[in-house]
C-alpha cells in the first residue's frame, strides 16, 4: 500500500473511533512503530483533532468524528457494489429486506449517467440461480428460513448453542459450539461441534426450531475443540486438483461432506482433500461414480487403490 492511500486509510480509521493506540494501528495495517507514529503526526498536520493520552496504555482520542469529506465512489466502485448486490439474488441470504434501502441508497449517491450504466447492467448480466423472467434487484422473492437472522444474532454473541433441530420427524437437542455457518448447494448449513459426543457435525439450517445461547460447565477454547477434531478425524486419502470444467460439474453435484478450496481469485481452479471409507462398499461406488461425473478436467494427486480399481472396472465395463 502506497503512503498517501496508507494514510488516508487510517485517517477513516482513526474517524470512526473515539479513542486509538499505536499498536492498534500497528497491528491493523501491519506497519511498524516509527512508521505509525510518523503516520499520525501527518494526519495531525493535516488539521484532524488529536488529543495524546499520556501513560504506559495511553494513545489518542478524537475530538471529533466528522472532519472526513462525504464518501464518494468512483464509477468501478459504483459497479462493483452493484454487482456484488446483483449476484445475491435468489440466494436466500439474511438481512435481504435491508437490500431495498441499501440499493435506493447507493443510487442516490451517483450521477444519472451512473444510474443509466447500473440500469442496463441490470438488464443483460444474469447470474447462477437468477430467474431470467425475474431478474429484478429489489424482488424479495427469495427470503431465506426465518431462524437465519436469528442464529446470526445469537452467534455474534456466544459460540456455544442450544440447537434444536426436526430430523423428519423426531424433534432433538444439540448443545454444540459452532464453528461455521455457511451456504452450499441452495442450503445454509451449520457446522459444528457436538460437545456431547465431541465429534463434528453438520446441520440444516430449515430444520431448526430453536436456538439460543448456553452456558457449559466448562468452555472449552477454539483452538483447544480444534484440537480434539483432529485427533478424531480420518487421514486424507483422495486429493484432486480441479480445473473449470470440473468445478462446473462439482457445482451440479457433490456429496455434502466434500468441499472444495479455491486456489485462485477466480474460482477457475480448485483443489479437494477428503477421506474415503474404502471398506464402505456403498460409498466406495458413489464416489467412484462421481469422480467420473467430473469429467476429465482434473489432475489427481493422492487417490486410493480401491477407488482407482473401481474407476477402471468401469471404464472397461463400457468396452464392447
Amino acid at each position: 500500500m502506497k503512503k498517501v492511500e496508507r494514510i488516508n486509510t487510517i485517517m477513516r480509521y482513526i474517524n470512526n473511533r473515539s479513542h486509538f493506540t499505536i499498536s492498534e494501528i500497528m497491528q491493523e495495517f501491519n506497519i511498524s512503530r516509527s512508521t505509525a507514529i510518523r503516520d499520525i503526526r501527518e494526519i495531525e498536520a493535516m488539521g484532524m483533532p488529536l488529543v495524546a493520552e499520556v501513560g504506559r496504555d495511553g494513545g489518542y482520542f478524537v475530538m471529533q468524528n466528522s472532519v472526513l469529506p462525504i464518501v464518494r465512489f468512483t464509477d468501478n466502485e459504483v459497479k462493483a457494489l452493484f454487482i456484488a448486490f446483483m449476484a445475491t439474488r435468489n440466494q436466500q441470504l439474511p438481512y435481504l429486506k435491508s437490500r431495498q434501502s441499501l440499493a435506493e441508497k447507493l443510487l442516490g449517491l451517483i450521477s444519472e449517467n451512473q444510474q443509466d450504466d447500473l440500469v442496463h447492467l441490470n438488464q443483460i448480466l444474469l447470474f447462477e440461480g437468477t430467474n431470467p423472467n425475474n431478474p429484478d434487484l429489489l424482488e424479495l422473492s427469495d427470503l431465506p428460513h426465518p431462524m437465519l437472522e436469528k442464529l446470526i444474532q445469537i452467534l455474534l454473541l456466544d459460540s456455544y448453542l442450544l440447537v434444536t433441530m426436526k430430523d423428519e420427524k423426531v424433534i432433538n437437542s444439540y448443545h454444540i459450539y459452532l464453528l461455521h455457518l455457511y451456504h452450499e448447494n441452495s442450503l445454509w448449513l451449520i457446522e459444528g461441534f457436538d460437545l456431547k459426543e465431541e465429534k463434528r457435525k453438520i446441520f440444516n439450517v430449515d430444520h431448526l426450531l430453536h436456538v439460543e445461547p448456553f452456558q457449559p460447565q466448562t468452555r472449552l477454547s477454539k483452538k483447544k475443540i480444534l484440537e480434539k477434531l483432529s485427533e478424531r478425524e480420518e487421514e486424507i486419502n483422495l486429493v484432486l486438483e480441479l480445473g473449470p470444467k470440473a468445478i462446473a460439474q462439482f457445482r451440479k453435484y457433490h456429496p455434502l461432506k466434500v468441499s472444495i478450496s479455491y486456489t485462485n481469485p477466480y474460482q477457475t481452479t480448485a483443489i479437494l482433500r477428503t477421506f474415503i471409507h474404502v471398506d464402505h462398499p456403498e460409498e466406495l461406488a458413489e464416489i467412484t461414480n462421481w469422480l467420473l461425473f467430473l469429467g476429465g478436467d482434473i489432475k489427481v494427486r493422492a487417490i486410493p487403490e480401491e477407488v482407482l480399481e473401481g474407476i477402471q472396472e468401469r471404464l472397461l465395463s463400457f468396452c464392447p
